[in-house]
């Protein structure tokens, strides 16, 4: 997975990436899995798309090693895919009736006879296991004993101009387990990580924004400069704070006092305490409280040069300050990663669900669909159901890339935001006035052209698209029933005439150009660390916002937990408790000047000034009513306070 779709300091996109996957499992529904002839269950989707005879080098040689994951189905899958649904569906009188971990576990986890005879099937064909949890058996072995117990063959492929192993033939288990078994990982050795020794690095090298800058969207027109669409336009804002946001999106008297949130990104800053600290001070948010800020981390870390561990930091210090400058009162939780792949990744979020954490988890992270594996999408799935059982809601980035064509030359979404038991957060271009007052917002896409070299007009303006927030339709994640008869047909069946999941499902602040001011310890070109501050933006930005607005209604229900989201918010669809997001608001297009240092530090080198137009996202539109930028829209006066009435 990658980890570039945060990284929108001042025009970067803040967000980390990783190959996952998500809606192996329809909602509700397990993948199935056959028995065949030969007493064998197939683990369906272990054997990936691009394992392809076309693409098939021959055999793997038997002596090379293999690392796997095996996940246990436990005692009723199906159980627990009906069981989330109910309490997360306000229509349904199980609704809000939760399990503790406890609980969930003893009905829906792995039996001790499940656990041993997977790990007596394992060992039998020359396995050895190197670690047992509550959701997998971990085994490495050589190829030779890997095929034979799962069945298949071992081949490498090519792939993207590399050659990866990969099963020749879907995986299977004994038919004897009784469905056990949920499913298989790590049999092909494909990148599966959220891009972004073994010490952590220092932090990343300086940037800061140039200015003249906004106090307030609109507060500094640049009369210098050339019209865009017929008027002069206003200098981007130098960074919004907690207290714009908190009135952009109706937080009132509310603070998250009671709320637990937990985070998850990969590795961890090792000047977060004191970042997270300066900035609450400068800034004007509540101090924090002893304790009031966690971490939850592994004894090491691993793949830090491959997963450039210190682009972690700043993603890390943007969900937390985020988080606290919108619900100063809330617990925070950080549940770092031991490296940026999905294996690494999915312990995390098991932490949260296994311990019960937190009851809304933010996660600035993710991949597009393209490199989704079924087998994966399964493991995270059940991860997501657990917690749903629990009242834990998960909250994903929808991606910085719009509908991914500039990126990656297809349409298509980002993933796990995909998966139906998750709210995926899209974004905006917001403007909040003079006095904190909300004025409008777009879908974030934008458009840069730069200043002509004689400053008296831009080059090919509008210019060319570089970033939006991401949407969609899915092509492997099946229509979610709480999204029918909100999301238009044309967006449902665009990829399958049944009808697939929609993305995303609310939006909050995400453009960089009308981004969020975060402080953080940065490396300055003479070697030294000092705290230092910049604008920043991307759908990592939204999701924080998003769960951070998510504990102020929690804490307005009296602290009942809200657990998985997405029915209750499109329950609400329609009414006055969100801004319905267009691209023209105004009624006429929209843009703003940006002057950035080209060295991205200071002016030795020179300025770059530029236009940024908004809400041009790709082949994407925020239109009237629910769309594939914003989902239903952002949160308005009146939405934290609609969830006391339930």
């Amino acid at each position: 997975m990658r980890s570039n779709r945060a990284t929108t300091r001042a025009g970067l996109s803040m967000a980390a990436t990783l190959p996952m996957l998500a809606g192996a499992l329809a909602f509700g529904i397990p993948a199935a899995h056959a028995a065949d002839s030969a007493g064998r269950t197939t683990l369906a989707g272990t054997r990936p798309a691009w394992a392809t005879a076309s693409a098939d080098k021959g055999s793997t040689a038997n002596d090379n090693r293999v690392s796997a994951r095996v996940y246990l189905a436990g005692r009723d899958a199906a159980g627990l895919a009906a069981y989330a649904k109910a309490v997360s569906d306000p229509s349904s009188p199980q609704y809000g009736k939760y399990l503790t971990a406890k609980q969930a576990h003893a009905r829906f986890g792995a039996t001790k006879a499940q656990v041993a005879a997977v790990k007596s099937w394992l060992t039998s064909a020359g396995l050895t296991v190197d670690e047992v949890t509550q959701h997998y058996v971990a085994v490495s072995g050589d190829v030779a004993a890997a095929e034979k117990a799962f069945g298949t063959q071992l081949h490498n492929f090519a792939k993207g101009g590399k050659t990866y192993r990969a099963p020749s033939k879907t995986a299977s288990a004994p038919a004897s387990l009784h469905g056990a078994v949920l499913t298989v990982t790590g049999l092909d050795n494909a990148p599966h990580k959220a891009k972004h020794d073994d010490q952590l690095p220092p932090p990343d090298g300086v940037f800061k924004n140039a200015g003249p800058f906004s106090s307030y969207y609109g507060s500094n027109t640049a009369t210098t400069l050339p019209d865009a669409y017929g008027s002069k336009i206003p200098y981007a804002v130098k960074g919004y704070t907690g207290e714009q946001l908190r009135a952009a999106y109706g937080a009132g008297s509310r603070t998250g006092k009671g709320v637990r949130i937990a985070i998850t990104d990969a590795y961890a800053s090792p000047t977060i305490a004191y970042d997270a600290a300066t900035y609450a001070n400068k800034h004007g948010d509540a101090a924090w409280k002893t304790d009031q800020l966690r971490q939850v981390l592994p004894k090491n870390y691993t793949k830090t040069k491959e997963c450039g561990a210190a682009g972690w930091y700043g993603e890390e210090t943007l969900d937390v300050e985020a988080v606290h400058a919108v619900a100063p009162a809330a617990d925070v939780t950080y549940v770092g990663a031991s490296s940026c792949y999905d294996d690494d990744l999915l312990d995390s979020l098991g932490k949260i669900v296994d311990k019960h954490l937190a009851d809304i988890v933010s996660n600035s992270w993710g991949d597009i669909e393209a490199n989704q594996t079924p087998d994966l999408a399964a493991a995270y799935d059940q991860v997501f159901q657990l917690g749903a059982v629990q009242g834990i809601g998960f909250y994903f980035s929808s991606g910085d890339n719009g509908d991914e064509v500039a990126n990656t030359g297809v349409k298509q979404v980002d993933t796990p935001a995909n998966s139906a038991w998750v709210t995926a957060v899209g974004g905006t271009s917001l403007a909040v006035g003079q006095g904190d007052k909300y004025l409008w917002e777009t879908g974030w896409g934008t458009e840069k052209a730069t200043l002509s070299t004689d400053g008296k007009s831009w080059v090919n303006f509008p210019g060319a698209y570089t970033s939006g927030a991401g949407g969609g339709t899915s092509k492997t994640v099946p229509q979610p029933y709480y999204q029918k008869g909100v999301v238009p047909n044309a967006l449902a069946t665009a990829n399958n005439a049944a009808g697939n999941r929609v993305v995303p499902d609310i939006a909050a602040i995400a453009d960089p150009n009308t981004g969020f001011k975060v402080g953080q310890t940065q490396t300055f070109p003479d070697g030294t660390q000092q705290y230092s501050e910049y604008r920043i933006g991307g759908t990592s930005l939204a999701a924080p916002v998003i769960a951070a607005v998510q504990a102020l209604a929690q804490e307005a229900r009296g602290g009942k937990a809200i657990g998985f989201a997405n029915p209750v918010i499109y329950a609400k669809y329609g009414s006055k408790t969100y801004h319905d997001v267009t691209d023209t608001p105004t009624g006429s297009e929209l843009a703003v000047a940006r002057v950035d240092f080209a060295n991205g530090y200071d002016a030795a080198d020179g300025l770059l000034t530029s236009v940024r137009s908004l809400g041009k996202d790709s082949s994407l539109k925020a239109v009237k009513g629910y769309d594939d930028v914003t989902g239903v829209g952002t949160p308005a006066n009146g939405y934290v306070e609609s969830y006391t009435r339930r």
